[in-house]
């Protein structure tokens, strides 16, 4: 499998040759019983856990069970990742068919229709522990998780997505170039653990925008802490799934954009 750091040749201001690493940006082509969904542009790694991943957080698989298998080749034009998923998938599929353009950068991935936009998240049930998240905890764990970036640190160029406790201990980190492939890393290797239900929190070295906060609101993640701004759309989906919203955590800041459901309701 083609590695996720690449040792290339570079001139640093008009001085003599050396070596820098940079991360790796391959189309990897995500296929259901043979059919395929989506090209996205991914760094090489943790491709099983990427593909279901979005799997669920893009609503395709209704629950983890639901896909029997995963299987990754590679070819000369690319990877492959190939899901064997329940008849009632390939359905749902057929039915929801997207003509997808992954982009490092993307938004909605060319989505083929305004009326596709899935604009009602869910509500998220309340968690005790969810409303009373501080600036304190979401710093600590953003902090924490710079330190978990190994292509990001031979490279500069991956985002990371964190899962952190309810205390704001890092306990996992995924990355890519592309910031919803590292969310969909992390909250599939959550999945395949057993660990989608768990208490805890994502945490995010890049702005909010809508996709994120709706692929959290859809696996039931109450809270999403990102380094920088979130978007309009993104505050708006995240205050009526009733999930807590940190921008701009940095060291001596954090913005609350979005209070979840019980100080929401206490505020009313």
């Amino acid at each position: 499998m083609t590695a996720p750091v690449r040792t290339v040749d570079v001139w640093r201001n008009g001085g003599p040759a050396a070596t820098d690493e940079v991360a790796v940006e391959t189309p990897v082509a995500l296929v259901f019983n043979g059919i395929s969904h989506a090209v996205m542009m991914a760094t090489p790694a943790d491709l099983e856990a990427f593909a279901l991943g979005f799997a669920l957080s893009e609503g395709l698989l209704r629950t983890r069970a639901e896909c029997y298998g995963i299987d990754v080749t590679e070819s000369e034009a690319g990877i492959e990742v190939r899901l064997d998923v329940a008849a009632m998938v390939e359905a749902r599929l057929k039915e929801l068919r997207r003509t997808l353009a992954g982009r490092t950068g993307c938004g909605l991935c060319g989505i083929d229709s305004l009326m596709r936009l899935d604009l009602a998240p869910e509500v998220l049930a309340p968690a005790p522990w969810v409303a009373d998240l501080s600036a304190d905890t979401v710093q600590r764990a953003l902090a924490a998780m710079s330190g978990r970036q190994p292509i990001n640190a031979a490279t500069g160029a991956c985002h990371a997505a964190g899962w952190a406790d309810p205390g704001g201990q890092i306990l996992d980190v995924a990355e890519d170039v592309g910031r919803h492939n590292a969310l969909d890393k992390l909250l599939g290797r959550r999945a395949a653990a057993g660990l989608a239900n768990g208490e805890g929190f994502v945490v995010m070295s890049s702005r909010a925008s809508y996709e994120l906060v709706r692929k959290c609101a859809r696996l039931g993640v109450p809270a999403l802490a990102t380094i920088s701004a979130p978007t309009s759309l993104a505050i708006d989906i995240a205050r009526q799934a009733g999930l807590v919203l940190y921008g701009f955590v940095r060291p001596g800041q954090a913005v609350r954009y979005a209070v979840g459901i019980e100080k929401a309701t206490d505020t009313m």
